[in-house]
């Protein structure tokens, strides 16, 4: 017989784990490994148990900067093999999208029935992905915008200072916080304080409207004075 699946779960509800938890335990094939109510919790934990497949609540309640999207960036980064299903209260497009450019290979909402989840969970246990390509299509044309015009508000490139201009490039190839501060040699206080600033300069909301924009940086850029 193969091995269960051996599955992780994030959500920083209490019931919701549970409820989780005893969903997935029903089933022959699968098992928990862990769960974690935290981000911080998780980024421990999941490496230590090594599942297969990682459940992750996108929208963490008080968590510091990272929420479920987050986690799953840095876990994938750590452990490419981990499958990542993206569960969430919200219909969110750019929630989505965010999840999508994490490496997520599926997202659900928490509405789901029961047989359903459990189905996703062997779906992304088995490499395939749940990400409806009418999903991903609808996500894409919203955060872009009509063809011609940039992903976001009216902020400009030029207004970026050096230095955001370097740590929005990182924004671009995937990097969390912490991993921008380790390759710039910064606190990640400061890193999160910049992101913040090039949102704003930008005209965006999120960071992956942010990192959509990189691909407008120019080969031998001028950007602004620190």
């Amino acid at each position: 017989m193969n091995a269960p699946v051996r599955v992780f779960i994030l959500d920083d509800h209490e019931v919701v784990r549970r409820g989780l938890r005893d969903l997935l335990e029903t089933e022959p094939d699968l098992v928990v490994a862990g769960e974690a109510a935290t981000a911080a919790e998780a980024l421990v934990r999941v490496p230590a148990v090594n599942p297969d497949v990682a459940v992750l609540d996108v929208r963490l309640g008080q968590d510091g900067d990272r929420d479920g999207v987050e986690v799953c960036r840095e876990l994938r980064a750590r452990m490419p093999a981990l499958a990542c299903l993206m569960l969430t209260s919200f219909d969110d497009d750019e929630a989505l999208f965010d999840a999508i450019m994490a490496g997520a290979a599926g997202y659900v909402l928490k509405q789901v029935r029961g047989p359903d989840l459990v189905s996703a969970v062997r779906t992304v246990a088995a490499g395939q992905s749940l990400m409806a390509p009418r999903l991903v299509s609808r996500a894409m044309k919203r955060l872009t915008g009509p063809p011609g015009e940039p992903a976001g508000g009216a902020g400009t490139l030029e207004r970026l200072s050096p230095r955001e201009v370097d740590i929005l490039e990182l924004i671009g190839e995937g990097l969390t916080n912490r991993q921008i501060a380790a390759r710039l040699y910064l606190s990640e206080k400061t890193v999160k304080n910049r992101v913040s600033a090039i949102l704003t300069k930008l005209g965006v909301r999120r960071r992956v409207q942010a990192a959509l924009l990189t691909a407008r940086l120019p080969g031998g850029r001028t950007p602004g004075q620190e």
